[in-house]
């Protein structure tokens, strides 16, 4: 015990201190002047649960982030089979190369979707120069840049979940179900697909709660149309100073990625993702 007091303490005040602090603010009074008094009263919330504004924000991050998600496994899903079956004597290089791209500064990153997408950008000259269009797409500030630069961002995530849980799967368990007679079509959804469906899950899982709680993405690739949960909260502390409201905001978005990890642990196990990286 004594010796998990420092991580404990550090826990405490690094994350649980803050969130019990933002549950309280939340129960401040805003009142005419400006200014924030130490109150407890529900007027926030229901202000805010009342609106259907802040509803709409919510569902449209949920959408967004699903979206992302299911990107994500239909990219990662078969990266991840890649590596794991690939007859390379240095998979850790290969690992290596996928998580390079970290080195870089997650705004820049996100700000070269610009030169990409844009009308001038790479895709739309590309396109334009082989003819299949006559005038450049509109790629760039609406929903879908937001989903592109929030794949680019977690793919990685997604890839390393599902092939540390292939790369955990004996092969003698492959090689017996085709000496059974199955073809490798069927060994691999017979046998492959369900043993990694727990790192398939614990990528889904964290590739949903980190897009969901994405501030950047949106902010820099959305436009006017772009609804974002966590800009909201962003606008109601920063540009209005309305620090209860933004909150309430804030716990609400607790809540509901809350709710979400409750329901994955309950089918599966939170242990998967510590098992991610941990090996």
């Amino acid at each position: 015990m004594v010796l998990l007091s420092p991580a404990m303490v550090s826990l405490a005040l690094f994350l649980v201190a803050p969130i019990v602090f933002i549950a309280i603010y939340s129960f401040w009074l805003r009142v005419a002047e400006g200014t924030d008094v130490p109150a407890f009263q529900f007027g926030n919330w229901i202000a805010v649960l009342q609106d259907r504004y802040y509803w709409m924000g919510l569902s449209s991050t949920f959408k967004t982030s699903l979206i992302t998600t299911a990107v994500c496994a239909l990219i990662g899903y078969p990266t991840a089979y890649f590596l794991a079956r690939i007859r390379f004597g240095n998979k850790a290089l290969l690992l290596f190369l996928l998580f390079l791209p970290f080195w870089i500064s997650y705004i820049i990153r996100t700000m070269a979707w610009i030169s990409v997408l844009g009308k001038t950008g790479a895709v739309n000259t590309a396109l334009i120069w082989l003819g299949i269009i006559d005038e450049p797409l509109k790629m760039l500030y609406n929903d879908f840049s937001v989903v592109m630069g929030l794949v680019y961002f977690l793919v990685p995530y997604m890839i390393i979940n599902i092939y540390v849980s292939l790369d955990g799967i004996d092969r003698n368990l492959e090689a017996s179900a085709r000496t059974l007679g199955c073809s490798g079509w069927q060994a691999f959804r017979e046998v492959t697909l369900p043993l990694s469906l727990p790192g398939l899950g614990a990528g889904c899982m964290l590739c949903f709660v980190l897009a969901a709680g994405s501030y950047v993405t949106p902010k820099l690739l959305g436009g006017p149309d772009t609804l974002f949960f966590p800009d909201l909260i962003y606008e109601a502390i920063i540009s209005q100073l309305d620090w209860p409201t933004g909150a309430v905001l804030s716990v609400i978005l607790l809540i509901a990625l809350g709710l979400l990890v409750a329901v994955y642990n309950r089918f599966m196990s939170l242990s998967d993702i510590y098992k991610s990286f941990a090996r």
